[in-house]
């Protein structure tokens, strides 16, 4: 009986614990210009930030704001992005193989020559955004996210309208 009350406690003291905030001494690493694999940058304040060739593979950006930003030749693979913000994005020869963009905001962006094999684009919204150029994309990704007429793809491939 007392064996089961401390494992319930414990696990009701593991649900109250907050969730892993955002760890600022990696993000100022980050706004530095240095690489961070696998660091927690949740909600990185990076929108106008201009750095290039960082190595942010495996990170956590959940809900980071990088609207606006030229981020050109960084490895993301890996990374967590869903629900960021990447409004008007420069990231050209940028790889984002296995990210995941889930509900992120990706609208007029510019992904260059960026490699997206194995990326989730669900719920992405990638309205305006010229993609044309990109490596590894495909019909089946395209299709759980949503774009506009102004959406540039690759040829052959279609993207579903948002609503």
């Amino acid at each position: 009986m007392l064996k089961h009350f401390f494992i319930a406690l414990a696990t009701i003291a593991a649900l109250a614990l907050p969730a892993a905030a955002q760890n600022a001494s990696e993000i100022a690493k980050v706004r530095n210009g240095q690489s961070c694999p696998g660091c927690n940058l949740f909600q990185a304040d990076l929108a106008y930030y201009d750095a290039d060739g960082i190595d942010v593979s495996g990170s956590r950006l959940r809900q980071s704001d990088m609207q606006l930003g030229t981020f050109d030749n960084w490895n993301l693979r890996g990374a967590n992005l869903s629900v960021a913000n990447l409004f008007g994005v420069r990231f050209n020869s940028s790889n984002f193989s296995n990210v995941n963009f889930e509900n992120a905001t990706l609208v007029g962006g510019y992904f260059g020559a960026s490699n997206f094999t194995g990326a989730n684009l669900s719920g992405a919204n990638l309205s305006g955004a010229d993609l044309h150029l990109v490596r590894g994309l495909t019909q089946g990704q395209l299709n759980r996210a949503c774009g506009d007429r102004t959406t540039q793809l690759p040829g052959g491939l279609t993207i579903p309208r948002c609503g």
